[in-house]
């Protein structure tokens, strides 16, 4: 019997008065009774309890730790209420990584949504490119995107959503050059390539309704590893190249950028919330990445795109 239990059998003890009564309340033999309260006055090396046959009385020093052991006691009952509600009701800090781009368009906005639904729960978003270890950098979910389903032994994934790239161009880029109808006429226009030291990138994968071209990339006069930068650089008519879905959509809803032969899509990704595996895992999470499950396809949804056509600015 710990500490703990011990303080709580005293105080049974105490407020019925004797070892028998406490020991019905507590259904417990009165030997275990008298041999806790025993054992915590050994601990202490001070009396608590005056027995006689018919009663205890509490010492000077008793009725002292009896006002201490109420304001433990209750202490730990409050602590425990508050961490078994942790499993029910989303509070405290949600420590959240996520990647740049992504994160900016969508988890961002997501956190914004999620604060207004369970405002108890305080946010802390970290945008990079590297995944991160979420034990040893303290992060309580890392939003990731990948082209394969993600798996690892330390983490748990779970898909929220799907996106993909398109290409675009300037309506400037594509009045001088031309817009191409079929995916075999990008080889008279400049295509940028997103660049990346770990995979190459030598050709599109472009997938329809119809199935799926392959258009082998060309040299490129630019190349850039940052979604953003490559937004720019066909906004300034450098020529055709492939943006992320997210980070496509604000240009082309104010006519920077048009998409070209808009019923292809390349670079399918899935988008995945991983989190560390836990036996109890706390509501802050549980509920955070239920709302991702909830929001991302819909922000994702690409109604305007598929009807969007070539237009000038």
């Amino acid at each position: 019997m710990d500490t703990f239990q011990k303080m709580r059998t005293f105080v049974r003890v105490a407020e019925s008065g004797g070892f028998t009564a406490a020991a019905t309340r507590l259904n417990m033999a009165t030997g275990q009774v008298s041999r806790a309260v025993s054992e915590l006055e050994q601990h202490l090396r001070t009396r608590l309890l005056n027995r006689t046959t018919r009663r205890v009385v509490l010492t000077e020093a008793g009725n002292r730790y009896l006002h201490r052991c109420y304001q433990i006691l209750t202490s730990l009952d409050q602590a425990e209420a508050e961490a078994s509600n942790a499993h029910v009701l989303p509070s405290g800090c949600l420590r959240v990584h996520a990647t740049a781009s992504f994160g900016q368009h969508y988890v961002m906005p997501a956190i914004t949504r999620y604060q207004k639904r369970y405002p108890q729960v305080a946010v802390e978003l970290t945008l990079s490119q590297h995944v991160p270890d979420l034990i040893d950098e303290g992060y309580d979910v890392s939003v990731q995107l990948s082209r394969t389903e993600l798996r690892s032994s330390g983490s748990i994934a779970v898909r929220v959503g799907n996106s993909y790239s398109i290409l675009c161009a300037s309506p400037s880029y594509l009045a001088e050059r031309g817009t191409p109808g079929a995916v075999a006429e990008l080889a008279d226009h400049t295509c940028l390539q997103t660049t990346s030291l770990t995979v190459p990138r030598t050709r599109w994968d472009l997938d329809s309704p119809n199935g799926r071209e392959v258009f082998d990339l060309p040299p490129s006069p630019f190349g850039v590893n940052i979604a953003e930068a490559m937004a720019f650089a066909l906004r300034d008519g450098l020529g055709v190249g492939a943006l992320p879905l997210w980070t496509a959509l604000p240009w082309l809803r104010d006519g920077t950028l048009t998409r070209v032969l808009p019923t292809f899509r390349l670079s399918e990704m899935q988008i995945h919330a991983l989190y560390t595996s836990r036996e109890y895992l706390d509501a802050k999470i549980r509920s955070w990445i239920d709302f991702l499950q909830e929001s991302i396809p819909q922000m994702l949804d690409d109604e305007e795109l598929t009807s969007h056509t070539p237009r000038s600015r």
